[in-house]
């Protein structure tokens, strides 16, 4: 039975909307979220991706923090090899100082970019390197222990920050686990060590001050509607649409049409992005329940993390109520 429920918004910019219209949907998604009995709200930082909103990813915690009252927000991730530690630990002090007890700090070590982009950042390709130490040094300027002399972060919340460690590989399992910190697996779009790095994360896992045993969130897509034949049409629109943002740094990838981008994914060519949207559920309220159970008992999940990907903002806040609902009684 799945413990707790959670939403990944991917602040998505749709064809004909701003950005501004982007985050006032990610408040309506919130507010949706609040309502249903969803644990969290995550928004994942990405750089050069005109269809997505969340790059500067503390701001928009803080944005729909002030429309919101009590969901847990945070990132999923925020990408550390990116930032200084201290520069992160200084934002997310100030949000857990302005929304104490409701924000959260996932981490990555993926530039979550393009490689032109990362060396805009001022990253070059060693930076991941010292992640398990960038981690170690944060949560030290979040907890009063700073490992740099003299160095503080100001302001430091009286409310504690927690960590989890975000991957897609066992790397992030194997630190998750030694640093005794949750483990949320991006298996809703990387979806093939899940099981693997699950197991390794479990079987050693190290208790911490910050987590006494071992909590696993799996990443899952999900289109909830009413009828099944309504959900079917958004994911077949929803993925071809991230198809065509995917392949449009090619020549004409704006202009597949829909025949072609369907011919994409069914080739072997194709094999590799249609795999990686391998977990989705689809259908009913009670369809996209039978499949979240089944896949949080597979997967060894205590929470699910569920990304909603119909194309408007309407269908999507329709996704998490119906999910939200249906997953609460049945809890």
């Amino acid at each position: 039975m799945v413990t707790a429920l959670s939403i990944l918004d991917l602040a998505p910019i749709s064809s004909g909307q701003t950005a501004l219209e982007s985050f006032e949907a990610s408040v309506a998604l919130a507010r949706a979220a609040e309502r249903t009995g969803y644990e969290r709200v995550w928004y994942a930082e990405h750089h050069n991706m005109p269809s997505i909103a969340s790059s500067a990813t503390s701001v928009v915690i803080g944005y729909v923090a002030a429309h919101t009252e009590r969901i847990r927000l945070g990132s999923g991730g925020i990408m550390l090899p990116n930032h200084s530690p201290l520069v992160i630990a200084e934002q997310f002090g100030t949000l857990a100082t302005m929304y104490p007890g409701r924000i959260d700090l996932g981490l990555g070590r993926a530039p979550g970019t393009d490689q032109n982009t990362m060396l805009a950042l001022r990253r070059d390709n060693s930076s991941a390197d010292s992640f398990p130490q960038d981690v170690l040094e944060l949560n030290g300027y979040l907890t009063g222990h700073s490992r740099v002399p003299g160095v503080q972060s100001v302001p430091r919340p009286t409310s504690a920050v927690p960590l989890y460690i975000l991957g897609s590989s066992l790397f992030g399992a194997q630190l998750a686990a030694q640093l005794g910190l949750p483990y949320a697996f991006a298996s809703h779009f990387a979806p093939d060590a899940l099981h693997q790095a699950v197991t390794v994360y479990r079987e050693t896992f190290r208790p911490s001050e910050q987590l006494a045993t071992p909590y696993v969130i799996a990443g899952v897509n999900v289109f909830a509607a009413d009828d099944t034949a309504t959900a079917e049409k958004q994911r077949t629109q929803a993925y071809r649409a991230r198809t065509r943002a995917m392949i449009s740094r090619g020549a004409r990838g704006s202009n597949f049409t829909d025949a072609e981008i369907d011919a994409f994914l069914a080739s072997p060519a194709g094999a590799g992005l249609s795999n990686m949207t391998r977990y989705t559920a689809v259908g009913t309220a009670g369809e996209v329940r039978e499949y979240l159970e089944k896949f949080a008992e597979e997967a060894g999940a205590d929470e699910l993390i569920t990304a909603h990907h119909a194309s408007s903002v309407a269908d999507r806040v329709h996704s998490v109520e119906l999910t939200g609902e249906i997953m609460r009684v049945s809890k």
